[in-house]
């Protein structure tokens, strides 16, 4: 692990839209604005999948059961999401990104990473870059975007959370350290609840108590990313940005109006899924090898099965064969189902093999 000189000279911008989806709705809707909004689902069914900052002070958030939501919030107002228009919107702030450097690193629709250390204005600054760029974005879009600076992504993330919204932070080399030292662990990009909790069985709750712990000692309890875990505790990250990222997943999933009990209903509705997830995979020239399926039942308990080949999928309809193959294996259901997922993973932007070629056998992979 290299020390941090060798990393404090990287200038990286990460730039993450306001309440992307349901700032979008509240600009192109007036009435709208000011008033607790959610994207998605309904006040019955479904998830919220944004939250306005309106919706947010009653505590509601994103992936919130919409009846949740709905009691947190008794006016919050649903609105379906609109895509379509997210995307253009996602294009007109990328165009903005490019006027200031070729290594742009999408996450989503609404968040980059920006490395500016050499950039297409000559300007030396980083946060005046970013400060620029939010300003243009405002005017382009009239949205709100924040930004965190920082000399690695790790910190450079966690910054641009620090004066949401509207706002930006700066974490410089000198204070990385110290502060990761003070920042609880479940902050921590790449540390999800299941293994925040897993690291305070350890006794791990802050950054300083993530340091106190060996490499060997990480790398035995959290495998493959000890490492990162060791290096991010210190304020280090090696990471480049890197703007021919392939998607890890492309996934749609669907809350029905009433839960299914067939089977063969419960088939139907895994064709629209296929259908928008390979839609997605066409367009951004990648496919994936490994074919998931959600199922979410009426009590919001889950189950997923996976199937794994050796070869990326080459269209539409061995995704709906696999997935449905999938659904069977759980069928008679246990409960009535809610919703529906199909999820394409294991991705690489190679050339698929011609469709017309016989497949190699399916792995099969139980997941609980």
């Amino acid at each position: 692990m290299n020390d941090l000189t060798t990393t404090q000279m990287r200038k990286i911008i990460h730039v993450d839209m306001d309440a992307f989806y349901a700032s979008v709705e509240q600009r192109d809707n007036p009435q709208f604005r000011g008033l607790p909004l959610a994207v998605g689902g309904s006040a019955a069914r479904g998830v919220v999948a944004a939250a306005s900052y309106e919706a947010r002070a009653f505590g509601v958030h994103s992936a919130m059961p919409s009846v949740t939501a709905k009691r947190k919030c008794p006016d919050l107002i649903f609105v379906p999401p609109r895509f379509d228009v997210y995307k253009v919107v996602s294009q007109q702030i990328r165009e903005i990104f490019a006027e200031y450097t070729s290594l742009i690193e999408p996450l989503s629709l609404d968040e980059a990473y920006l490395d500016v250390t050499v950039n297409l204005k000559g300007m030396e600054i980083a946060t005046e870059i970013a400060l620029e760029i939010r300003t243009k974005i405002k005017q382009v879009t009239g949205l709100n975007a924040s930004a965190g600076i920082s000399y690695n992504k790790f910190l450079a993330k966690i910054a641009s959370d620090l004066n949401k919204p509207n706002g930006q932070a700066v974490i410089t080399p000198k204070k990385g350290p110290g502060f990761v030292e003070g920042l609880p662990v479940k902050k921590f990009h790449g540390v999800g609840p299941a293994t925040a909790e897993r690291m305070r069985k350890y006794g791990i709750e802050t950054g300083l108590d993530l340091k106190s712990k060996s490499l060997i000692f990480l790398q035995e309890h959290f495998g493959k990313s000890g490492p990162y875990f060791y290096g991010i505790a210190r304020g280090i990250d090696e990471r480049q940005v890197n703007p021919d990222r392939i998607r890890k997943s492309v996934g749609a999933e669907d809350t029905f109006v009433e839960d299914i009990d067939d089977l063969e209903c419960a088939t139907a509705e895994l064709k629209p899924l296929a259908e928008k997830v390979w839609r997605c995979c066409e367009a951004q020239g990648v496919s994936g090898k490994t074919v998931t399926v959600k199922i979410k039942y009426s009590d919001f308990t889950q189950v997923t099965r996976s199937r794994t080949g050796i070869l990326p999928f080459t269209n539409m309809a061995d995704i709906l064969d696999a997935a449905s193959g999938l659904l069977a294996t759980v069928y008679p259901f246990k409960r009535s189902v809610r919703l529906l997922g199909v999820t394409l993973s294991s991705m690489t932007n190679d050339q698929p093999p011609d469709a017309n070629e016989e497949q190699p056998q399916l792995d099969l992979n139980l997941q609980q």
